[in-house]
């Protein structure tokens, strides 16, 4: 059942990529609630989740950096470039009968890093 879920997380991320909505939202449960923690929205019902997708006046492109999981608990991170403005992106989606049932989304800007840390970091390579 893992390797069902990730591939339907996969798909779902390819599907907003390509712009595919109903496929994009076949992955949710017709109840299901997606959370935004930061602004503090909540939407309920597969309907409404696509209904707030749609119409994004932003060119919006998706690159999945890793998912994993294990049963019914799965996070995706992200990078979701707007406009050209790329924002990374955690999702967890919980699971129920291999469609998701409640999912919470943080976004996060990048920011530069602090020089005092310099020596001690390495760039994290692309694609990951």
């Amino acid at each position: 059942m893992d390797a069902e879920i990730h591939a339907a997380i996969e798909a779902h991320w390819t599907a907003s990529e390509d712009g595919d909505v109903e496929r994009e939202h076949a992955i949710y449960a017709a109840d299901a609630i997606l959370d935004y923690p930061q602004s503090g929205e909540r939407f309920r019902g597969r309907e409404t989740i696509q209904a707030q997708r749609g119409g994004h006046p932003a060119e919006r492109h998706f690159t999945i950096r890793r998912i994993q999981g294990r049963g019914d608990l799965w996070v995706s991170e992200c990078v979701i470039t707007y406009d050209g403005t790329p924002t990374r992106t955690v999702s967890i989606m919980e699971f129920a009968d291999g469609l998701v049932t409640h999912e919470t989304q943080y976004f996060a800007d990048p920011f530069p890093a602090a020089p005092s840390r310099a020596a001690l970091a390495e760039p994290i390579p692309d694609g990951q």
